[in-house]
C-alpha cells in the first residue's frame, strides 16, 4: 500500500487498516481450535470501529464486550446475538438489564455482589439470564502488570471457592442459568505455561461442578495472545489449542476464546507528518503530528512500535544518522512520546512516519487531550480503500458545549 499517496489524500494522523491480514488472523485462530466444537469471540475493546467488527462478523465471528456500548456496537456490526457475551467488572443495573433484554448468549460474573444484581434485575424482568463465572485461577501471566488479570491482587473475576459457592447459588436461582466458566489472565500473552496452567485449574473445577450437576455448555478460555512488536517470542495458535484441548480432556463443552489483538493489532498502522526536528543540547527529537491522544500505548505501557519512515519527494538519502532521537508530539506532556531512541535519516517537515502494528489499542484508546481531534481511520482490501471513520473537526468537539453555553447566556437574557 501507499502510504505517502494515503497521507496526502486523508491527511495526517492517520489510521490505516488491512483487512486481508485480519481474515487471515481470524482464519488462523478458526483453523487451531477446528477439532473441537468452539465459537472465537473477537474483543471489541482492542478496535471497535464498525466497518472492522462488521468485517470479523462475516467471517462467522462472536463478540466478547466490555460495556453495553460495546454490545450494542456489535449488534450493530452484525454479530448475532446468541454470538456475544458480556463481561466487566462493574456493570451497571441499566447495563445488565440491557443485555438480558437483547437476549445475548450469557453474561460473565466478577463478584458475588454482581450475581445477587443480575439475579434480581432477571426476576423483575421475569427472565432467566444466563451466566458464567469469571474464575481468577491466581497464576502469573508473565506480562505488563497494567494488563495482567489472573492473579489475587488483580480486581478480575473470582477464587475457586467463591466460584463454587456462586454457581451453586446460581443453580438453584429460578432466574439463574450457569451455562459457562470463563479466566482470562492477561493481555500480549508470549508464554504458553501459565495458559496451560490456568486451563488446567479450571479444567478441574468445571469436573467438580458437573458433578454437581451443574449443566455447563461453554469452557471460555479468553484471550491475550501476544504480537510481535519488537522481538517477542510468540505463541502458535496450534500450540495454544492444544495445552487448551489438553487440560479439557474429559470435558465436553464449547471452547470459547477472545483474541482481541491478535486478531486487529498487525493489520494497523499509525501515519503522521513530520514537523520540525529539534535539538537540546545533543538530544535529538523528531517531533510529528500525532501525539499520545492518537496512540497511547507508548506513554501508558512505555509500549514500543516499530517505526518505519517514507521521504516526500525524491530525496535519495536514506542514511541513518549517528544520532538517536526521540519521536514526540504537539501535546504538553514529556510522556508525549511515540519511539525513544531510535535511528532515522536525517528528516523534513512533510516526511511521514509509519507506526506498524497500531491496529489494536490504538484509536480505541484515543482522546480529546489538549483539545485535538481524533484521527480518521481508513481500511483497505487489495487496491480498495475506503474512509471508515472521518476525522474529528474541533466543531465536533464542542458542539454540545457550544449549544449548552448559548442556552446558559440565553436564558440569562430572557
Amino acid at each position: 500500500m501507499d502510504y505517502l499517496q494515503l497521507a496526502k489524500t486523508y491527511k495526517t494522523p492517520l489510521y490505516v487498516y488491512d483487512l486481508a491480514k485480519i481474515t487471515d488472523a481470524f482464519s488462523e485462530m478458526k483453523d487451531a481450535f477446528k477439532a473441537r466444537k468452539s465459537l472465537v469471540c473477537y474483543a471489541l475493546k482492542a478496535n471497535s470501529n464498525l466497518s472492522i467488527i462488521h468485517h470479523l462478523a462475516k467471517l462467522g465471528s462472536g463478540a466478547d464486550c466490555v460495556s453495553i456500548g460495546e454490545v450494542k456496537r456489535a449488534l450493530k456490526a452484525g454479530i448475532p446475538k446468541y454470538k456475544i457475551i458480556f463481561s466487566g467488572v462493574g456493570k451497571q443495573d441499566i447495563e445488565i438489564e440491557e443485555a438480558l433484554q437483547s437476549d445475548i448468549l450469557f453474561l460473565n460474573v466478577e463478584s458475588e455482589e454482581e450475581l445477587f444484581r443480575i439475579e434480581s434485575i432477571a426476576k423483575k424482568l421475569d427472565k432467566v439470564a444466563r451466566i458464567s463465572v469469571r474464575v481468577n485461577p491466581n497464576i502469573d501471566a508473565k506480562t505488563h502488570p497494567y494488563i495482567s488479570t489472573g492473579l489475587s491482587e488483580n480486581k478480575f473475576g473470582v477464587d475457586i471457592e467463591q466460584a463454587k459457592s456462586m454457581y451453586i447459588f446460581a443453580k438453584n436461582a429460578p432466574n439463574l442459568e450457569p451455562i459457562g466458566i470463563h479466566f482470562h489472565i492477561g493481555s500480549q500473552l508470549t508464554e504458553l505455561e501459565p495458559i496451560k496452567q490456568s486451563a488446567q485449574k479450571i479444567a478441574e473445577l468445571a469436573h467438580s461442578l458437573l458433578a454437581l450437576k451443574i449443566d455447563l455448555k461453554f469452557f471460555d478460555i479468553g484471550g491475550g495472545i501476544g504480537i510481535c512488536y519488537t522481538d517477542e517470542t510468540l505463541i502458535n495458535p496450534y500450540d495454544y489449542a492444544q495445552a487448551i484441548l489438553g487440560a479439557l480432556y474429559g470435558l465436553d463443552l464449547t471452547i470459547i476464546c477472545e483474541p482481541g489483538r491478535f486478531l486487529v493489532g498487525e493489520s494497523g498502522v499509525l501515519l503522521t507528518s513530520v514537523l520540525y526536528e529539534k535539538y537540546n543540547g545533543k538530544k535529538r527529537f523528531v517531533i510529528v503530528d500525532a501525539a499520545m491522544n492518537d496512540l497511547i500505548r507508548p506513554a501508558l505501557y512505555q509500549a514500543t512500535h516499530e517505526v518505519e519512515y517514507i521521504l516526500k519527494g525524491n530525496r535519495e538519502s536514506h542514511t541513518l544518522t549517528d544520532n538517536l532521537c526521540d519521536v514526540v508530539g504537539p501535546i504538553c506532556e514529556s510522556s508525549d512520546y511515540l519511539a525513544k531512541n531510535i535511528k532515522l535519516p536525517s528528516l523534513q517537515a512533510g516526511d511521514v512516519l509509519v507506526l506498524k502494528n497500531a491496529g489494536a489499542y490504538g484509536y480505541s484508546m484515543a482522546s480529546n487531550y489538549n483539545t485535538r481531534p481524533r484521527p480518521a481511520e481508513v481500511a483497505f482490501m487489495g487496491e480498495d480503500v475506503r474512509v471508515i471513520k472521518h476525522r474529528e473537526s474541533l466543531d465536533d468537539m464542542m458542539r454540545d458545549e457550544a449549544e449548552l453555553l448559548q442556552n446558559y447566556e440565553d436564558s440569562k437574557c430572557d
